[in-house]
């Protein structure tokens, strides 16, 4: 069915606001013990379990999973997801977001969880650039490093904004009490999405450089739907240069450091970040580890 440019736009902003990739996929950016579920109307939604502890036990497959906005689900999709035995759905998309894309399909008895997460305004943003057909004012909103600092600026208020801070939190102590497999998402499964699921590998014990392979996977489960969300925009004339959306729908390292550069110098590293600035004691932390690692 074709795109309507209503339809176009707000799939490029659901791709882009806190969205994923244009590099080629390469393996170093898929580790080993990613299990992909794959659907018809999401693209990013992985089992968080498989990973290797530093001290070689393993996280479990079937109690966490992180996926893209899930509105978009057909009948086939949610019946794979009923497989799945969800207890409840995170979602951390804003309200305008929702607006615009769709509300979550789920399967029954899965409770929705709304757990807005900011994104400093660049859902909306995009859309108002896109949609403008400028290619000046697309350049000088994007072009450069501009694109990725608005990036980099995202991934800071993870940490400076007490409210998302109070987000992240109340998710991590979901997964460590629910009687049931947890999915959490935002809009491309990736930002909000990704830096949970930093955290959450980090916590239970897994090594830095595994959490970050992780997080950098996006790129390649997400790399075919933003390539062709470009070509749709240029072929309907909004951007002579789609490619300036390449830094808002990628995951990069920088943008992972940015939020960790900002950790230490607000909470004087990651650790203290978890117990001041989320508010998470150790009984929660082991709380964690014992639900999530065998």
């Amino acid at each position: 069915m074709p795109l309507t440019r209503r339809a176009l736009l707000s799939t490029t902003v659901a791709t882009a606001a806190l969205a994923v990739t244009a590099a080629p996929a390469t393996a170093r950016h898929k580790p080993a013990a990613v299990r992909h579920i794959p659907l018809q109307g999401a693209v990013n939604v992985r089992d968080l379990g498989g990973y290797r502890t530093y001290d070689g036990e393993r996280v479990r497959h079937g109690r966490v999973y992180r996926a893209d906005e899930l509105g978009k689900l057909t009948d086939a999709d949610v019946t794979t997801l009923a497989g799945l035995k969800l207890s409840r759905a995170i979602d951390f998309r804003v309200p305008f977001e929702i607006q615009q894309n769709g509300a979550d399909r789920l399967p029954a008895g899965v409770t929705p969880v709304a757990r807005p997460i900011s994104d400093l305004g660049l859902y909306a943003q995009l859309l108002g650039i896109i949609g403008s057909r400028d290619p000046v004012r697309q350049e000088a909103a994007l072009g450069g490093d501009r694109g990725a600092e608005l990036m980099r600026s995202i991934y800071r208020a993870f940490v400076t904004d007490a409210t998302n801070r109070a987000q992240f939190a109340a998710t991590l102590r979901d997964v460590a009490r629910a009687r049931g497999p947890v999915l959490y998402h935002c809009t491309s499964g990736k930002d909000r999405t990704g830096w949970t699921s930093y955290l959450l590998l980090r916590l239970v014990g897994v090594p830095g450089a595994t959490a970050r392979e992780d997080f950098l996977a996006s790129n390649t489960f997400r790399a075919e739907a933003d390539r062709r969300t470009r070509e749709g925009i240029k072929a309907l004339g909004l951007m002579q240069n789609p490619d300036l959306l390449i830094p808002v729908q990628e995951v990069r390292p920088d943008y992972l450091g940015a939020a960790l550069t900002q950790a230490e110098a607000d909470f004087g590293g990651l650790t203290g970040y978890v117990r001041d600035g989320l508010g998470l004691n150790w009984g929660t932390v082991a709380a964690l580890r014992a639900r999530v690692v065998d």
